[in-house]
């Protein structure tokens, strides 16, 4: 479809025997990108529904690349088609594969610290926006409120780049 393909791979095992790999490739040639917005000293989280899963999660921004921007522009569009908000300072915070055993695919993170949130994608199935202390994040991912990889990824990232304070 428009978003994924699958392949299955012939391979030669290490022991010699043949057989097949399915690995999922995005058809998008440009990397997605995770935006982890942050306003007032405190992570903006989305009230995400997943289809995959059947439920909401709590996440962070995150789309597929487009043709002619920059890892930056990606960004900074995903951050408008989900909250309506314009960055004001955008932080590289590396790459991240999301599952190395499936796909090649990459991913570029980014904290980006805005002004305020606007107009949520409610087509995307976004419910509401919180704003919650960097701590309070960590807490959700400790409990199980958070268990979303590329929000985890993204909040582990920021916190190793010295982007929160304690």
């Amino acid at each position: 479809d428009q978003y994924l393909m699958l392949v299955r791979d012939p391979v030669r095992f290490p022991g010699g025997e043949e057989g097949t790999y399915i690995r999922s490739m995005s058809p998008y040639r440009e990397p997605g990108c995770v935006v982890l917005p942050l306003l007032d000293g405190g992570v903006v989280l989305v009230e995400h529904f997943r289809h995959a899963t059947r439920s909401w999660h709590w996440e962070v921004p995150r789309g597929f690349g487009t043709a002619g921007l920059s890892d930056e522009e990606n960004a900074a569009k995903e951050l408008w088609e989900e909250i309506g908000a314009v960055p004001r300072e955008v932080v590289a915070l590396g790459v991240v594969h999301p599952d190395t055993g499936m796909t090649a695919e990459a991913v570029r993170l980014f904290a980006v610290r805005i002004a305020s949130t606007g107009d949520l994608d409610r087509a995307e199935g976004i419910r509401r926006c919180v704003t919650v202390p960097f701590a309070e994040a960590e807490a959700m991912v400790a409990d199980g409120r958070i268990t979303d990889g590329f929000t985890v990824a993204a909040l582990m990232r920021a916190r190793l780049a010295g982007l929160v304070a304690g």
